[in-house]
């Protein structure tokens, strides 16, 4: 997914704030869905945040064109980890390994479809 940094998106230097690293990351995996004419949100559920690692390697300038690349690291039973990398042209700027825990919507920990993780594998495939 291509992102362009706009000026709401940095600090008064013209430099992206940290957490929007974490939004710009967001974005990409919900359009994951949306290209397939798909929601995030599903008859069953959806995904939420668990744990983040995170790995701040360059900064971001107004108005640089960034492409947000994911894989899907792991798929457990109710829950994913994906690897997001965030690069300028052809240079690494941030990365990080997202947790996602499958909710239902009472809240509760939720196996992950059968059909959603076979979509997900479809989509992005699995690092090895």
């Amino acid at each position: 997914m291509t992102i362009r940094v706009y000026y709401e998106d940095t600090d008064v230097g013209g430099v992206v704030y940290h957490s929007n690293y974490l939004n710009f990351c967001e974005r990409a995996r919900s359009e994951l869905f949306f290209q397939s004419s798909r929601s995030p949100i599903t008859l069953n559920g959806h995904f939420v945040v668990k744990e983040i690692k995170a790995n701040y390697l360059k900064s971001a300038k107004f108005g640089d064109l960034l492409e947000v690349k994911t894989s899907l690291k792991n798929i457990k039973n109710a829950s994913i980890v994906m690897h997001q990398r965030i690069f300028r042209g052809d240079e690494l700027i941030f990365e990080m390994d997202v947790k996602l825990v499958h909710l239902n919507h009472k809240g509760e920990v939720a196996l992950v479809p059968e059909e959603d993780k076979q979509f997900l594998i479809d989509m992005i495939g699995v690092l090895e």
